[in-house]
C-alpha cells in the first residue's frame, strides 16, 4: 500500500504546481487568464499596505494585469521556494524578486473535484533601497 501513497504523491507534487506555475505565467506575460486559471472563484488575496489590512478577490486581482510584459520583464526573477502537500491541502512560497521590490506569496491551494486550485493568496512587498 505504500507504493500506491508514493505515486499519488508524486502525481499530486507535479499537479499542485500547475496553479503555482500559470501564476508564474500571468507574472511573467501581464495576461490575466493565467489568473483565472490558477485560482479558485472565490480565492482571497490578502495583503497590509501601508499598516493596513486589504483584500481582494481573484477577479480584483486578474484586473490588475495588462496583458503585456512589464517592461522591465528581462530583469525579473521568480521562484517557487517550496511546496508542502497534506492530502487535498497544500501550502506553497513563491518569491517574486523585481528591480524595485521583492515579493514575497504564501498560497494555500485545495484540490478541489480533482484539480488544484489557489484558494488564498497572503503577499508581503519589500521595497529594494
Amino acid at each position: 500500500m505504500l507504493g500506491a501513497f508514493a505515486v499519488w504523491a508524486q502525481d499530486d507534487q507535479v499537479a499542485v504546481r500547475k496553479p503555482l506555475e500559470a501564476y508564474l505565467q500571468a507574472q511573467a506575460t501581464g495576461k490575466s487568464e493565467y489568473i483565472l486559471q490558477a485560482f479558485s472563484p472565490d480565492a482571497n488575496i490578502m495583503f497590509v499596505r501601508d499598516g493596513k489590512y486589504s483584500k481582494m478577490t481573484r477577479d480584483e486581482f486578474a484586473s490588475r494585469f495588462s496583458g503585456h510584459p512589464d517592461a522591465d520583464e528581462a530583469q525579473r526573477h521568480r521562484r517557487i521556494d517550496f511546496v508542502q502537500i497534506t492530502s487535498s491541502a497544500a501550502i506553497a512560497k513563491i518569491v517574486l524578486d523585481y528591480p524595485k521590490v521583492i515579493l514575497t506569496d504564501y498560497m494555500q491551494l485545495l484540490k478541489i473535484d480533482g484539480e488544484w486550485k489557489i484558494v488564498n493568496k497572503i503577499f508581503n512587498a519589500q521595497p529594494k533601497s
